[in-house]
């Protein structure tokens, strides 16, 4: 019955080593006394199939039951019958004997060799007592085989020690490497979970950290004492940020970086992980004091798509430590760290966006007031008390009575178109239904009737087809907001609006006026400290922030204004518009 075994035994290819040895001498032997027929080494034959057939087996982890025992006694079979047909004592292989007794030292050492030898001494002493001659010539050769099992099963034992002391010490490297594999995958296992459940941003970075410490070095010994410099690094404000780092100095955690040279352009521009050695000449990260005393870094970009969240940073003073394991493991951290940044920008833009959405809303509902209080509102409380007055002309100056009762109905009328255009600016039915060109004409035309205010549109009829009733939607109200605001501050004869695409993927959005102006950057300083009623500006970049778009204001005193939105339609045309340099580099 076979068995089929994970590792190979090494006694068995000793055995098998030791035996291809003696059948190479015994060859020899036959050759030099010129005795290699057939008739007298069938046995030998037998040995080096035996042999060939073993070596296969081992080759294979195989072994059989009673391995040991089988391999001693075919050997002390074989060795019998080649030492009877050879002649004996007499003959060129006498010391054919030493091949199960080598055998039986390396499989039972001591005992065994011991036994075997004075099995085949037996025989020997037999051979001896059939012919007077070899009586003392036989008792010297089992004499020299005995004395030679205990020499050889006393090596054997010290090597089979030996082979048995590093087979332990194999084992207990080999459990350790399976151990700290398994720490390493745990640790894996750990950090994707941990990134998967939380949406805070302070709690990715510094999992993704320690995570990474423990997976690079599962031994807590070593974990504890290991120089490893890591951090986070996050854009915010166009700059590099240290989101989290280890061992960084309370000065480091406030350095800067612009991402504009060194490694870590190399890294963004290239989008790829990179090692580095001599960080402490980079332009940029030379900066830091907790990377300066080390040598090899590894840097792994923080990128999904077109979108740039920063870089992951890790260094240490080996000069060696990154090697193709341990950069295989922070690969694999790499990329779930992003898609947990990912996830949490995607968290924290719907918070912001559910709170920006919320002050619109309320921003929505001031506005209306201030539009009722300013409008409808005064206009009716005008139209009672000139009610009440020509209630009592009617008994005094009838023809007076009757010319305020027309001016009543002129203001009635004027109210209701008021009130009819903030009724359309609420909701603009045929924004829904004619779409984009259709609305912004419908609105110019009630400003001309409602305000007298002239607004000329031109907008391209291959563009609105391009976008979807969502963005047709933000846009109308970016162009509602900025009508309303040239109306009311800008005293503009004309407004014109236009929307034309200006390269692929990206449209522009003008809104110009030849009214007063007014200097952009002074506004744009006092700008916290206005009041609710001029939060234009604001409306004007939240809404453009809404269509993933770019506002930009030119106004001069004196000159009139002109508002213009970049609106991207794909993700690459966004990419371009917010993020110029890499798109440049990425291009070169």
């Amino acid at each position: 019955m076979m068995r089929k075994f994970d590792t190979p035994y090494m006694a068995d290819w000793f055995a098998i080593s030791l035996r291809w040895i003696m059948l190479v001498g015994l060859i020899v032997s036959l050759g030099l006394g010129q005795q290699l027929d057939i008739g007298s080494t069938w046995p030998l034959g037998l040995m080096i199939a035996w042999n060939l057939t073993m070596t296969t087996m081992a080759s294979l982890n195989l072994r059989i039951r009673f391995h040991r025992r089988l391999n001693i006694v075919v050997d002390l079979i074989l060795a019998g019958a080649f030492f009877g047909v050879q002649g004996g004592l007499r003959g060129p292989a006498f010391w054919t004997g030493l091949l199960p007794i080598l055998s039986a030292s390396i499989y039972f050492e001591i005992f065994g060799a011991l036994v075997v030898s004075i099995l085949f001494s037996s025989v020997i002493l037999y051979v001896g007592f059939q012919s007077d001659g070899d009586l003392s010539l036989s008792i010297l050769i089992s004499l020299i085989l005995i004395g030679l099992s205990i020499i050889f099963g006393f090596l054997g034992r010290r090597m089979m020690e030996h082979m048995r002391k590093n087979r332990t010490l194999w084992m207990d490297s080999e459990e350790k490497k399976r151990a700290m594999q398994n720490e390493r995958m745990r640790a894996i296992y750990e950090l994707t979970s941990t990134l998967s459940s939380t949406l805070s941003y302070k709690r990715v970075l510094d999992s993704a950290l320690d995570m990474s410490a423990t997976a690079l070095n599962p031994d807590p010994e070593q974990s504890v004492s290991d120089p490893l410099v890591g951090a986070v690094m996050l854009f915010n404000g166009g700059k590099l940020r240290i989101g989290s780092a280890r061992r960084f100095t309370s000065a480091d955690m406030r350095v800067t970086f612009d991402g504009a040279e060194g490694l870590l352009k190399k890294a963004l521009d290239e989008g790829e992980p990179i090692t580095f050695r001599d960080i402490g000449y980079d332009p940029e990260l030379g900066r830091v004091i907790a990377l300066r005393n080390c040598i090899s870094g590894y840097c792994f970009p923080l990128r999904s798509g077109f979108n740039v969240y920063g870089v992951l940073l890790f260094a240490h003073p080996s000069p060696d430590y990154f090697n193709p394991e341990r950069l295989k493991l922070l690969d694999i951290i790499g990329r779930q760290a992003v898609i947990a940044i990912q996830n949490a920008r995607l968290y924290q833009d719907l918070v912001e966006e559910k709170e920006r959405m919320v002050e619109v809303h309320e921003e929505a509902r001031k506005k209306l007031a201030r539009d009722l209080h300013d409008g409808p509102t005064q206009s009716v409380a005008a139209m009672a008390m000139r009610l009440n007055i020509t209630r009592r002309m009617m008994t005094k100056d009838v023809k007076s009575a009757s010319e305020e009762i027309i001016k009543l109905e002129e203001l009635a009328h004027r109210t209701t178109k008021e009130i009819r255009h903030m009724l359309f600016t609420l909701r603009p039915l045929i924004l829904e239904s004619q779409g984009l060109t259709a609305a912004v004409q419908a609105m110019a035309d009630k400003m001309m009737e409602t305000f007298s205010q002239k607004v000329v549109v031109n907008i391209d009829e291959r563009v609105t087809n391009q976008l979807e009733m969502g963005k047709q939607g933000v846009i109308f109200y970016i162009i509602e907001e900025a009508i309303n605001n040239a109306r009311k501050h800008a005293t503009a004869e004309a407004i014109t609006v236009s929307l034309r695409q200006i390269e692929p993927g990206v449209l522009l959005l003008v809104i110009a006026d030849n009214g007063v102006g007014f200097d952009v950057k002074a506004i744009t300083e006092v700008y916290d400290k206005r009041a609710s009623s001029s939060l234009g500006m604001v409306n004007l970049r939240e809404r453009a922030e809404l269509v993933n778009g770019l506002l930009q204001i030119d106004s001069t005193p004196g000159k009139g204004t002109k508002v213009q939105v970049y609106i991207p339609l794909t993700e690459e045309a966004a990419d371009r518009l917010h993020h110029p340099r890499h798109s440049k580099a990425k291009n070169k």
